[in-house]
């Protein structure tokens, strides 16, 4: 089944193994264009690895995933003795430039001041010229509240300001999809609201499609528009914020949100 041309991102039957290790067990997950999806779950239920098969830093054992309607996993109209044939870098170099992700490291380049990290990827990959960049980036870093920090280096931020660079960078590549993984995990108790406020922002100033993995259920609740409650791999639940969070059907979500809250 061809996927609908509403849908941003399409996983039909993915299954995703380490070994004898199944992480994603015939998952099928559709998000809409402009939807916010959140995944929560323990950790090893599989939601960072959807993550991962997006950013092609994973591949898939089996099943199939689209973006925006066109093949993703694999090279469209090819096959090799009646299989799909698994797609290769430079097909995937297209779709790829349309996603952008925040880790729950920064990876900032240390060397390079912040604006130029903000900068590098447009140039590179995208073939904005310098001063088209420079300006996407100064607009960005404003949005993210670093109006005074263009010129300073990533070790002399904060790590919820190197954070919101990080998000800034990832916006400067204008993605059509934004992938969160647990953005706040990796920082102090009182930097971790000032980075959600920004996602939040994000959220309700843009149309981006935002599929995001994280323990703030408090974020999750204000941004999302359906929550999928993930376990052993597969799809437990799903519904809206208001559904998964005050009234949850299965007594395993119950029990997870119990311990995250």
């Amino acid at each position: 089944m061809e996927p609908s041309r509403g849908d941003m991102i399409r996983f039909e039957g993915v299954v995703k193994r380490f070994g004898d290790h199944t992480v994603l067990d015939q998952l099928d997950l559709r998000v809409g264009r402009g939807e916010r999806v959140t995944l929560i779950g323990p950790s090893g239920s599989g939601k960072t690895t959807i993550l991962r098969l997006l950013m092609t830093l994973e591949r898939v054992t089996e099943g199939t995933i689209h973006v925006d309607g066109r093949p993703f996993s694999h090279m469209p109209s090819t096959r090799r003795d009646g299989n799909l044939v698994p797609a290769d870098e430079r097909y995937l170099a297209g779709p790829r430039r349309r996603i952008g992700m925040v880790f729950q490291q920064f990876n900032l380049f240390p060397h390079m001041k912040v604006l130029a990290n903000v900068m590098e990827a447009p140039v590179h990959v995208l073939g904005l010229s310098r001063d088209e960049a420079a300006e996407r980036g100064r607009a960005l870093l404003d949005l993210v509240g670093l109006q005074d920090k263009h010129d300073a280096h990533p070790t002399q931020l904060s790590g919820g300001q190197q954070q919101r660079v990080a998000i800034a960078r990832a916006l400067a590549m204008r993605p059509d999809i934004l992938l969160l993984d647990e953005v706040t995990s990796a920082l102090d108790p009182e930097l971790v609201a000032g980075v959600l406020d920004v996602l939040r922002d994000v959220a309700r100033t843009t149309d981006i499609t935002m599929l995001c993995v994280t323990h703030e259920m408090g974020f999750a609740k204000d941004v999302s528009d359906r929550v999928l409650m993930f376990d052993r791999g597969r799809i437990l639940e799903s519904g809206t914020p208001e559904q998964m969070f005050d009234d949850p059907e299965h007594e395993r979500t119950r029990t997870f949100l119990g311990a995250v809250h």
